[in-house]
C-alpha cells in the first residue's frame, strides 16, 4: 500500500485500540454472557428500575462490541481490496478503496470520542450558564457571542435549546444567560466548556479602534434524571418572584412571574422567566437540584473538582481558552494546546475538536495525540 493509505490504517488501528480499552475488550464477551443470563431471569422485572438499568448497560456493551467489530472488519476488507487492486494494477479500485478508508478513519475517530462519554451523567441533558466578566460592555457583547456559538453548536448536533433566563447588558450583549440543552450526551460533550473564555479583538465600541481583551465565564452542569434523588430542605431555600428584564426579541421572555431560588447552605442562585409562575418554580427547582448534583459529582471526582475550582473569577489568569481575532486569527485551548486558525468556524459552533481533545485529556491525562503515541 501507498504511504498515505498505511497512515490512514494506522489512525484506524489507534482508534480501535482506544475503543478496546474503553470497553475492556478482554472481558467484554464474558460480561455480555452474564448480562444475557440475567435477562433470562423470570424475576428480572420485579424491580423495574434495576431491570431498565441492566438493559441499558447490556445494550451499551452490545453497541461497543458491534462498533469495534464493524470497524475492524471494514478496515480489513478495505485493506484486502486495496492489495488486490494493486496486484491487478486496477488504479480505479485502489482509489475508491483508499477513499473509503479515509471515511472509515473519520468514523472511527468519532466513535472513539463517543466512547469517552461514559461518565455517570454524560448521557443527560445539560444546563449552560454564561456570565459576562471583566470588561463592561465589551464582555457583555462577548457573552452574547459565546451564547450564539453554543446555540449553533447544539443545533448542529440536533439538540433542543431552550432559554431559561437572560439579563441584558446595559448597552449591548448580555450580562448573563442560562440555557437548557436537551439531547443524548449533551452534558458529556458540554462539560469540558466550563471555565473562563478570553477574547482579544479590535473593539467595535472603541472609536480609536484599539485592541481590547474581554472575559466571560461558562458553567455547565447536568440536568438531573427523575430517578436520581436529590433532597432539598425547604428551610434552606428562599423563593423570590420579580419582573424579569431583558432587551426583548425572540429569545427573551419578559413577564411578571420570574422566579429566583437561593440555596442558603451553598449560596447557589437559580432563576427562570417563563410565562407561568408554576412552570418557573419547577424549572428553577430542577436547575437547583442539578447544581447540587453537579457539586456531588465534583466531590467524587477530584479532577473535575479541581477544574471547577481553577475556573475562578472571569478575568486574567483563569481562562481555559483564548479567542484571538487581532492581530492574528487563533483559538487555542490552554488545557490541551488544541488550536485552530479557523476563528469564524469556531464562533459558528465548530467545537467538536476542542471538546474531543479535552475529553481525551480528562480520561487519560494526555491529549489525543499523546495517547495515540503510546
Amino acid at each position: 500500500m501507498r504511504a498515505d493509505a498505511q497512515n490512514t490504517v494506522a489512525e484506524i488501528q489507534k482508534s480501535l485500540e482506544l475503543l478496546a480499552q474503553r470497553m475492556d475488550r478482554r472481558t467484554a464477551q464474558h460480561r455480555l454472557e452474564e448480562f444475557n443470563a440475567r435477562v433470562e431471569d423470570p424475576n428480572l422485572w420485579d424491580d423495574p428500575e434495576a431491570a431498565q438499568k441492566l438493559m441499558r448497560d447490556r445494550q451499551a456493551l452490545v453497541d461497543s462490541i458491534e462498533t469495534y467489530e464493524s470497524i475492524h472488519r471494514e478496515m480489513s476488507d478495505t485493506v484486502e481490496l486495496i492489495e488486490l487492486g494493486e496486484m491487478e494494477d486496477d488504479t480505479e479500485v485502489v482509489a475508491e478503496a483508499e477513499a473509503s478508508l479515509k471515511v472509515l478513519a473519520q468514523k472511527a475517530a468519532q466513535k472513539e470520542l463517543e466512547a469517552l462519554l461514559d461518565g455517570e451523567a454524560d448521557a443527560n441533558d445539560t444546563f449552560l450558564e454564561i456570565n459576562a466578566g471583566a470588561g463592561g460592555t465589551e464582555s457583555c457583547d462577548w457573552a452574547s457571542m459565546l451564547a450564539r456559538m453554543y446555540v449553533r453548536w447544539a443545533e448542529k448536533k440536533g439538540y433542543k435549546v431552550e432559554l431559561q433566563s437572560e439579563s441584558a447588558g446595559d448597552e449591548a450583549g448580555i450580562k448573563s444567560a442560562t440555557y437548557k440543552i436537551s439531547g443524548h450526551n449533551a452534558y458529556g460533550w458540554m462539560k469540558s466548556e466550563s471555565g473562563v473564555h478570553r477574547l482579544v479583538r479590535i473593539s467595535p465600541y472603541d472609536s480609536a479602534a484599539k485592541r481590547h481583551t474581554s472575559f466571560s465565564s461558562v458553567w455547565v452542569y447536568p440536568v438531573v434524571d427523575d430517578n436520581i434523588e436529590i433532597e432539598v430542605n425547604p428551610a434552606d431555600i428562599r423563593i423570590d418572584t420579580y419582573r424579569s428584564s431583558g432587551a426583548g426579541g425572540q429569545h427573551v421572555n419578559t413577564t411578571d412571574s420570574a422566579v429566583r431560588i437561593t440555596h442558603a447552605p451553598t449560596g447557589i442562585v437559580v432563576t427562570s422567566s417563563e410565562k407561568s409562575q408554576h412552570q418557573n418554580r419547577d424549572i428553577a427547582m430542577k436547575a437547583l437540584k442539578s447544581r447540587l448534583y453537579q457539586m456531588e459529582l465534583d466531590r467524587r471526582n477530584a479532577e473535575i473538582n479541581a477544574a471547577h475550582e481553577a475556573k475562578g473569577d472571569a478575568g486574567w489568569g483563569n481562562q481555559i481558552r483564548s479567542y484571538v481575532l487581532q492581530p492574528y486569527q487563533m483559538v487555542k485551548d490552554l488545557r490541551t494546546n488544541y488550536e485552530t486558525s479557523d476563528t469564524k468556524g469556531v464562533l459558528d459552533g465548530d467545537l467538536d475538536g476542542f471538546m474531543g481533545a479535552t475529553l481525551a485529556l480528562n480520561v487519560s491525562g494526555k491529549s489525543r495525540a499523546e495517547a495515540q503515541g503510546d
